[in-house]
C-alpha cells in the first residue's frame, strides 16, 4: 500500500511540474472550458479529431496538482485513440476515480491506475476527473462545463460515454 501511495505521489509531482501537451492546440477542430468552483481548477481542452481520431490534444489552464496530473496523463492516453474508445476511457475513468471500478477489473486505462489514490480523497475526486469531462463536452460540442449541480460528474449521468 505505501508503495502504491508513493507512485501515486511521483506520477502527481511529476506532471504537475512537466505536463504534457500543454497550451492551446492553435489549429483544433473541438474546445471546451471545465471549471471546478470548489478548489478553483479552470482548464481548456483543445484537440484536433481526424477521421474520427483524436489525432491531438492539449490542455492549458490553472489547477490544483491532482486535476494537472490527471489532464496530462489523459493527453497521452487519449491521443490516437478513437472518438469512441475515447469517450469509453472518459466513463472508464469516472467510474474508476468514484469508485465504480476496481483496478483490477477489465477496463482500458492502462497507467492511469495510479489514480487509484484520489477514491480515499473524496474531496479531490472532482479534480482528477474535471479534464476528463472536459474532453467529453469537447467531444459533445459543449463549450463549457463545470462540476457542479447538475453537471456534476460524480452525480449526472454522461449519455453515452
Amino acid at each position: 500500500m505505501a508503495d502504491t501511495k508513493q507512485l501515486y505521489q511521483e506520477v502527481i509531482l511529476d506532471h504537475n511540474r512537466k505536463p504534457r501537451n500543454w497550451g492551446v492546440l492553435p489549429d483544433a477542430t473541438h474546445r471546451a472550458e471545465g471549471h471546478n468552483p470548489l478548489c478553483g481548477d479552470h482548464l481548456t481542452v483543445t484537440l484536433r479529431l481526424r477521421d474520427a481520431m483524436v489525432d491531438a490534444v492539449n490542455i492549458q489552464g490553472e489547477s490544483c496538482a491532482i486535476c494537472k496530473a490527471s489532464a496530462s496523463m489523459m493527453t497521452m492516453a487519449v491521443k490516437g485513440k478513437s472518438r469512441d474508445d475515447a469517450e469509453r476511457m472518459v466513463q472508464e475513468f469516472r467510474d474508476f476515480a468514484t469508485g465504480q471500478l476496481e483496478p483490477a477489473g477489465p477496463h482500458h486505462l492502462g497507467r492511469l491506475t495510479v489514480f487509484a489514490g484520489v477514491r480515499d480523497l473524496p474531496p479531490r475526486v472532482k479534480c482528477a476527473i474535471l479534464p476528463w469531462h472536459t474532453l467529453h463536452a469537447a467531444l459533445n460540442d459543449q463549450a463549457s462545463t463545470t462540476t457542479e449541480a447538475e453537471a456534476d460528474p460524480v452525480h449526472a449521468p454522461m449519455g453515452n460515454a
